[in-house]
């Protein structure tokens, strides 16, 4: 670090673009290699668009130091030191930018463009370039400086490749609407637990029951998750190591069932899952499954009928939740029609559990010998699964299925960003919170019905629906791929008694737990449909697309991601 600049990477905002013209001047004239990051105009900018370029090019190394200039250099100067690496100092005067140089390491110069003048920048600029780092005990003092930065800082300056990647998905997410129904935006105290150092603790088994020494703070955690499920959902016993949806449902199935069983679960085209029975899946393939859907008159579950089916097949199972199912589920009757043929009733309510939780959808726990979830969608945790049941007998089979039986160590960081998630949802907003998630949901369907589109069933009662493009002659694929360009993300998705390819889908899926998130309510779902509508009708028309992607960036603005 003893080493004088040479190469500099500089950068204002529109309050700083005089005193930066300056200083790129003097420093051509004075020999230096100088990268000219902007502004070039008046026009008003965020600083932190500029300050981050040149803190990345000094990481990286295509720059030796950087210098920045606002109106007061404050905010480039905060936006700067988030970087580990980085040690941004704002100087008024040539004494101070030397003092900083040899013992702070000063790598990035932030300047004031409204109080410093030219004159007194040139010297600044000058003391501080041919000011060595000092080294010995200052070095010490820097280097603690950096032991705390924030991870996203950290990688930028270990692996710029990946920190590029991660850095265009952050600005993808808070540019574009995200209406895909199982995702979501979850909190940054999630994101903090989930990136720990609890990732590095092997935990295999139970809490107080494991085989690997030094899990007395792991147990803790899991054990505080554990709670925390039991108490949201008002369930007895939960089991929190599952790493997805799907293997909580493998431990479900495992635990009671034998290969060949049958099992009576929602048809897949008709808004089911693929863990439901579908043959491509394990579950298909394991078990013999017999399969209910909607009716086609009004595309709501047929709960006599399912009856009817039941009573023919005889399954030892029935498997009742959805990925793409829009109306209330009947859990009571569910349960009584599972009892009348002496099936287990597995409820999968991996869509719907934040709505559970919050009083937004009816609770399946009174009715269901086993429920599952994913811990991410409604409930906005980490990405992973979970199994509750009220049976003490069946948590048994449930915990020894997890593991040893489909799982080995369980990921401790993820099951503490589990407990955070949990406790989240204890909280009393997070109740407006999903009770929003429904009101969207039905404005948002609303305006797409005066639009004319096709609503299946008419309309919604939870946080999705699905959107048939067929009248419109259009598909899934056309669809979802013209709003990516307009900049609103959805998925293609079959509707029931589809008449197009799988591959193609009859229409799109669309879902809004991740805008309630951001805080949009039912004036910004009619905006939304009003722009899907419009990016449908211009699918061939690029420049209306960007248009359209233009004004839902602006709009983000106002709604930023967590």
């Amino acid at each position: 670090m003893s080493d004088l600049p040479k190469s500099l990477a500089i950068a204002s905002d529109h309050g700083g673009l005089d005193l930066k013209n300056a200083v790129v001047s003097h420093l051509q004239t004075s020999g230096y290699t100088v990268h000219d990051l902007g502004v070039h105009n008046t026009d008003s900018v965020d600083y932190p668009d500029y300050a981050e370029p040149v803190a990345t090019r000094v990481l990286d190394g295509r720059a030796d130091a950087g210098i920045l200039v606002c109106t007061t250099g404050i905010g480039m100067c905060i936006t700067a030191n988030r970087h580990s690496g980085i040690q941004a100092s704002l100087v008024h005067d040539a004494e101070t930018a030397a003092i900083t140089r040899e013992h702070n390491a000063s790598n990035v110069l932030c300047l004031a463009g409204k109080t410093t003048t030219v004159d007194t920048a040139k010297e600044i600029v000058d003391a501080w370039l041919k000011t060595p780092f000092a080294g010995g005990r200052h070095a010490r003092r820097v280097s603690k400086m950096n032991k705390n930065a924030h991870p996203l800082s950290i990688l930028a300056a270990s692996d710029p490749a990946v920190a590029e990647i991660i850095d265009a998905e952050q600005h993808r997410q808070q540019n574009n609407i995200e209406l895909i129904a199982s995702e979501n935006f979850t909190s940054r105290a999630v994101m903090a637990a989930q990136g720990s150092c609890l990732t590095n603790k092997y935990a295999e088994g139970y809490p107080a029951k494991r085989w690997y020494g030094g899990c007395e703070e792991v147990d803790k955690v899991e054990q505080l998750a554990i709670d925390r499920a039991c108490q949201l959902f008002g369930a007895k016993y939960a089991n929190v190591q599952p790493h997805s949806g799907s293997q909580a449902n493998a431990a479900v199935y495992f635990s009671v069932l034998q290969p060949g069983d049958k099992v009576l679960g929602m048809n897949l085209a008709h808004g089911g899952h693929l863990t439901h029975g579908n043959p491509a899946n394990f579950s298909g393939r394991f078990y013999n499954f017999c399969q209910y859907g909607v009716s086609q008159t009004d595309e709501l579950i047929n709960y006599d009928e399912l009856a009817e089916v039941a009573k023919r097949e005889q399954p030892k199972m029935i498997t009742a939740g959805a990925s793409a199912y829009p109306r209330i589920i009947d859990f009571n009757k569910m349960s009584e029609i599972a009892k009348s043929v002496g099936a287990y009733l597995f409820v999968d309510m991996a869509h719907i559990a934040g709505l559970v939780a919050g009083g937004a959808h009816p609770s399946p726990m009174e009715y269901a010998d086993f429920v599952t979830t994913t811990t991410h969608k409604s409930l906005r945790g980490p990405r992973g699964g979970m199994v509750l049941t009220n049976s003490e007998e069946l948590i048994k089979k449930i915990n020894s299925q997890v593991f040893p039986g489909v799982q080995g160590g369980p990921l401790m960081h993820v099951i503490a960003a589990k407990a955070v998630c949990f406790g989240e949802c204890l909280k009393p907003e997070f109740k407006d919170y999903t009770a929003q998630i429904v009101k969207n949901a039905q404005a948002l369907a609303a305006r797409l019905s005066e639009l004319g589109y096709r609503i299946v069933s008419g309309g919604t009662d939870n946080h999705l629906m699905l959107v048939d493009l067929r009248p419109k002659g259009l598909n899934g694929k056309i669809a979802s791929e013209t709003l990516d360009h307009a900049g609103i993300t959805v998925n293609k998705n079959g509707i029931p008694f589809d008449t197009e390819k799988i591959t193609l889908g009859g229409g799109i899926r669309v879902g809004t737990p991740a805008v309630t998130t951001r805080g949009m309510k039912e004036a910004e779902m009619v905006q939304i449909a009003n722009w899907i509508d419009r990016a449908l009708q211009g699918k061939d028309d690029a420049a209306a697309l960007a248009q359209i992607k233009a004004e839902v960036a602006q709009i983000n603005e106002r709604f930023p991601v967590p």
